[in-house]
């Protein structure tokens, strides 16, 4: 090969892209090698090793985030409130006579509740014990919002007209109705989850003004 030869293959090689070698590829997680071992071994999948499959779906389950907890809230209120929003729609059958499938379910963790009795109280009394909070001396829930407000005071669960509530707080009327707070809007309002209004599980938005106190479990 003569000099020009030489320079030509230089200038060649020159103007070809240079090669980058590929980064290097990340450590398999426990999780991969599990599912590789898997797909590689040739079983059908009712075969595979109860260990195996155990082990996968710790793994899987280990990956899912966390569900986000609701702003504000503490204790056994989130509890509370999901078992009441878990409810939103559920009525009385027939409309107007505290009764139905629904009903009994929630006098029924209140000791001493009847068929056709007002049941706001009997309402978070059933979402309390499903948070594994139950209301009253012994959890024997209320049939009444009087009797709950009398407990809440005694207890040191009250708190006071006025004060800002926090999703999970029940919510008092006097004595004359209850509910469950589920938000405070910025500009104060309270959104609640309530039962036995307009004959039904329901949400409503309140203003503050209207409550006569809270009970925080």
């Amino acid at each position: 090969m003569n000099l020009e030869e030489v320079l030509a293959r230089v200038r060649q090689l020159e103007t070809m892209p240079l090669a980058t070698a590929a980064p290097p590829a990340p450590p398999p997680s426990a999780f991969d090698a599990l599912l590789a071992g898997a797909r590689a071994a040739p079983l059908a999948a009712s075969a595979v090793a109860p260990s195996t499959l155990a082990s996968l779906l710790t793994a899987l389950e280990l990956a899912q985030p966390a569900a986000a907890p609701i702003p504000g809230a503490t204790g056994a209120g989130p509890r509370l409130l999901a078992a009441a929003q878990s409810q939103v729609g559920q009525g009385e059958q027939p409309p107007g006579s505290n009764d139905g499938p629904a009903i009994a379910l929630y006098r029924s963790a209140v000791a001493g509740s009847l068929p056709g009795d007002p049941w706001c109280a009997e309402f978070v009394s059933w979402a309390a014990a499903q948070a594994g909070a139950p209301l009253g001396d012994g959890g024997a829930g209320f049939r009444s919002v009087a009797a709950l407000t009398d407990w809440a005071a005694r207890t040191g669960r009250l708190l006071p007209a006025g004060s800002t509530p926090q999703p999970g707080d029940l919510i008092l009327f006097g004595d004359r109705h209850v509910g469950i707070v589920e938000a405070v809007e910025p500009n104060g309002t309270i959104d609640t989850v309530e039962g036995n209004y307009a004959n039904a599980v329901s949400r409503v938005r309140r203003s503050p003004a209207e409550a006569t106190g809270f009970v925080r479990l």
